[in-house]
């Protein structure tokens, strides 16, 4: 039940970031004011503050499990702080909040330094950003990001899915973003199937409204992990230069893999569109 949640809450929000992406290029999402925000307002946004916010609308026995675990952390030390850390995690994980996620992981990666942990750090905090419409809160998430995967990085430089993450993060939250696409080419020049790599480059590629790289980008992805997400992607990479047959293909794969009814209507109504 709970794993059917995320995903419902993953494929519903799929409509409303393809129209932010669409709406704007790389240049309009990477600027001076965005990038100071994730130095500026990181102060503000804490733990606690996301707790508080990711609680509303949970159910009430679900809020009472957490905040129990959040207090006996502040009394922990050693291996037991490090045993509830990781019960919170799994609680922010099955109700899909990101943003408390990313906490927990760094203070997890902060009691032992391990690798794993920072990079799930920087994954949830990416997550958390990236549908979210407060800029001031997502600069600042995003420069957490940034934080987790560079420590990561310190720990293991080859480490693909850390760069992919820490590229990602380069484009769209600070006022270098070529750095962040040296970062992910560098991934594909070493492995061109990477699915990380390939989803963020095609995202950047419609960002930049250069569909035809996007397409190769996307079915790259498609070819060795499907997913509802990828071929929505696809299909609307497909639409704009067009390829309106290549686009009701990959809608209806999307459609069928998503098995969700939101997502279902909105594209039996994209396929009625191009069919005429």
């Amino acid at each position: 039940m709970q794993q059917r949640t995320k995903q419902v809450v993953a494929i519903t929000s799929i409509i409303v970031l393809m129209g932010f992406l669409l709406a704007q290029p790389i240049k309009g999402l990477v600027n001076e004011d965005k990038a100071t925000a994730s130095t500026a307002t990181g102060p503000q946004v804490t733990l606690e503050s996301v707790s508080q916010q990711a609680k509303e609308g949970l159910n009430p026995s679900i809020i009472q499990e957490i905040s129990a675990l959040e207090e006996k952390v502040q009394h922990a030390e050693g291996a037991d702080k490090r045993t509830l850390l990781q019960q919170l995690a799994t609680q922010w994980d099955d109700v899909n909040e990101k943003a408390p996620l990313g906490f927990i992981y760094q203070q997890l990666a902060e009691l032992d330094g391990q690798f794993g942990d920072w990079l799930k750090a920087g994954d949830a905090y990416r997550a958390a950003y990236t549908n979210l419409q407060d800029t001031l809160a997502a600069g600042a998430l995003n420069g957490y990001a940034i934080n987790a995967y560079e420590k990561a990085l310190a720990l293991d430089s080859t480490s693909l899915d850390a760069k992919v993450g820490l590229g990602s993060a380069y484009v769209t939250g600070t006022a270098n973003p070529m750095a962040g696409i040296a970062l992910l080419r560098e991934v594909v020049s070493v492995q061109p199937s990477h699915v990380g790599a390939n989803k963020s480059l095609g995202l950047f590629s419609m960002q930049s409204r250069q569909f035809d790289l996007a397409i190769d980008r996307f079915n790259t992805v498609v070819s060795q992990q499907p997913d509802a997400e990828s071929y929505f992607y696809l299909a609307t990479s497909y639409e704009n230069i067009g390829l309106n047959r290549e686009a009701i293909a990959a809608f209806e794969k999307s459609r069928d893999l998503a098995a969700d009814p939101t997502l279902t209507q909105f594209i039996n109504r994209k396929i009625d569109e191009l069919s005429k």
